[in-house]
């Protein structure tokens, strides 16, 4: 059945970028008009046009100070409210866009949000309470979404990274010699301004067992790297545990988490189905990494059992479309 209805989803990075692209397809299927903004940032152009959209930019990342973050976040909430004053959206959905939560909240627009970072507490506290629906994995506690007391909490199975790993299509790997990939920790990120960064030291150490490759994360558009499909390819992944560990155990490759940060639920929820998705402090990297470099694991089974949050997400749609009947 057709749905005519205006949807407005707003990625502020890379992950948000590829969430948003996959609900944005599907309610397009469904005959949604789909209104994809983003914002300029190291990832979210560049994958915006591997996935070929061509999304409304609206302001940039500057998080070089903390005037510089919440200047930005109001230009982007006024450049918002000028766009949909006149004829705002039905729904407002987003992996926690602070200024997209913002300027639906002042408009009256329903607001559907996916969450999966109890650490990232400015973040949570500017978002969260905002929600209309929230829709996060059943990884989550209970303590952390009574905390910021959404109106409607809706649970699936799995994690976010299955609305773009189930369906994803890698290209295959010539070499023969083992892929290591290691990603830096989002140290720009308001949760990690104190973290270590142990990643060029961490790569240095894994050449010994075969083809390292770092990804930056304030790397030029030319040097973009997109993560799922890399991973795809890999023999090891390395990493403070964000989106690329979980986009590489959902694809059977073994991920290592070097950082306290990385100990979240979803990361330890993956852990206990079977995902090959393994933490240990940054010292005893290379010992984890001889044990499970190239130890790939079948996990179709696995996450086949695993819902598509898209699906939970286009049901929230339509349940916004059913109410205002």
């Amino acid at each position: 059945m057709k749905v005519e209805m205006r949807i407005w989803y707003d990625a502020c990075t890379g992950k948000h970028m590829r969430y948003g692209v996959a609900i944005a397809k599907r309610l397009r299927e469904s005959g949604c008009e789909v209104i994809l903004t983003t914002r300029e940032h190291p990832d979210t152009l560049a994958l915006a046009h591997i996935l070929d959209e061509k999304p409304t930019v609206v302001g940039k990342y500057q998080p070089s100070t903390l005037s510089s973050r919440i200047e930005e976040s109001a230009k982007r909430i006024i450049q918002f409210s000028k766009m949909f004053k006149d004829q705002p959206p039905d729904v407002a959905i987003a992996h926690q866009s602070v200024e997209l939560c913002r300027t639906a909240f002042g408009l009256g627009i329903p607001i559907i949000l996916t969450a999966d970072t109890p650490h990232a507490k400015a973040v949570n506290k500017l978002t969260i309470p905002f929600a209309d629906t929230l829709v996060v994995s059943e990884a989550l506690p209970n303590q952390f979404l009574k905390k910021y007391c959404p109106e409607n909490i809706v649970r699936f199975k799995g994690v976010d990274e299955v609305a773009w790993i189930k369906n994803l299509k890698p290209q295959k790997r010539s070499s023969k010699k083992p892929l290591i990939i290691v990603r830096e920790i989002e140290t720009k990120a308001a949760y990690a301004l104190e973290a270590s960064n142990h990643a060029l030291e961490t790569a240095k150490k894994l050449e010994a067992l075969g083809e390292v490759l770092i990804l930056k994360r304030y790397s030029s558009k030319e040097e973009f790297v997109d993560s799922a499909r890399a991973v795809a390819n890999a023999d090891l992944v390395v990493s403070a545990g964000g989106t690329i560990a979980r986009e590489a155990a959902l694809q059977g490759v073994p991920s290592i988490i070097t950082s306290e940060i990385g100990r979240t639920y979803v990361n330890t929820y993956l852990a206990s189905k079977g995902f090959p998705i393994f933490m240990c402090d940054p010292q005893d990297t290379l010992k984890l990494a001889k044990k499970y470099v190239g130890n790939k694991v079948d996990v179709k089974d696995k996450l086949a059992q695993f819902d598509d949050p898209v699906d939970v997400i286009e049901k929230a749609v339509m349940q916004v479309k059913t109410a205002e009947a």
